[in-house]
């Protein structure tokens, strides 16, 4: 989001943000677009703060179920001449019939809650736009990164598996590690998103915004690896089925999303956003981001829950399979 809102400012866009007031602006590098006080789980108190006033687009990163973009459609319907709703390409038909995935691939995830609820906050905004005219616009973003370590299984927020690889230990890769994905710098995302604000052509329709970088599992942890100085990783590979067994929590983020080779066909944003184009290669921006983790010595998190996961899961597998 911090990237978006900074290339919207650059662009000459006017940016308001409405946030609780519990931070500065500044702590997330932003300077120079108004703060708007409110919860926006408060809709009396959001209506209130906002009374008066209309918006050229507004958009949200924090919609998560229907309620919230019912809540939204309430506040903002006729006081906004764009709404754009952060969906997610883990909506996507899963299993995939066609590893190609373009805008019109069926969403359908039996696998994971998160993407049923995405593609439920998708139905309350088509049926808007239908019945009502709410002008919206949804962007399927697909694993953002810039300060946080997008690994399938280890790393998120925390520094574990950096760590971890420094200290020579082997890192938990689900299936074989061959299955294709794309990894998308925020510094990227927010070119074709900023691209949509605004735009003519985006209202009713859906955009993924990614990389057109292709990489297997197995070259996304040695990227990481080589980042951090160790080279190519150690990898033990282990079924998303057996890791699933012993870790329920994990069956949605694996079958619904990163154990399937998915290849984004970008052509959609690239038209209605002439120029986008993503040029940050993953090697180039987890190094970014693991110089952006070593610079604060209290963002480099240990989470000894993720070390005991992965050795639990590897222990288990090379038990079996000797």
């Amino acid at each position: 989001m911090q990237r978006s809102v900074r290339l919207a400012l650059l662009q000459g866009h006017e940016v308001s943000l409405l946030n609780r007031g519990h931070r500065n602006l500044g702590d997330y590098g932003i300077s120079g677009a108004e703060s708007i006080t409110a919860d926006i789980n408060d809709e009396a108190a959001t209506a209130a703060a906002l009374q008066g006033r209309h918006f050229d687009v507004v958009t949200n990163f924090i919609a998560f179920t229907p309620e919230d973009i019912e809540r939204d459609v309430r506040l903002f319907h006729g006081k906004c001449a764009q709404y754009l709703f952060i969906s997610s390409a883990s909506a996507y038909q899963k299993p995939l019939a066609n590893p190609y995935v373009t805008e019109s691939t069926p969403l359908k995830n039996p696998f994971w809650e998160y993407s049923r609820q995405k593609i439920a906050c998708e139905d309350v905004c088509t049926k808007a736009y239908r019945e009502l005219d709410f002008p919206v616009t949804i962007v399927r973003s697909s694993l953002t990164y810039e300060t946080v370590i997008p690994m399938a299984i280890g790393s998120w927020q925390d520094f574990t598996i950096v760590d971890r690889v420094r200290r020579g230990h082997p890192v938990l890769v689900h299936g074989d590690g061959n299955s294709l994905w794309t990894i998308t710098h925020s510094e990227d995302f927010a070119k074709g998103f900023v691209g949509l604000i605004g735009n003519q052509y985006a209202l009713g329709e859906a955009f993924h915004i990614t990389s057109d970088e292709l990489l297997t599992r197995n070259q996304i942890y040695d990227a990481m690896g080589i980042a951090a100085g160790v080279g190519p990783v150690k990898k033990v590979h282990v079924p998303s089925v057996l890791i699933a067994k012993l870790y329920p929590s994990m069956e949605g983020g694996l079958f619904g999303d990163k154990a399937v080779s998915t290849i984004f066909d970008n052509s959609k944003i690239k038209r209605v956003v002439p120029g986008y184009q993503a040029t940050i290669s993953f090697q180039a921006g987890i190094r970014r981001t693991i110089e952006w983790f070593e610079a604060e010595p209290e963002r480099q998190v240990i989470i000894k829950s993720n070390n005991e996961v992965i050795d639990h899961v590897i222990a288990t597998y090379q038990s079996a399979f000797e």
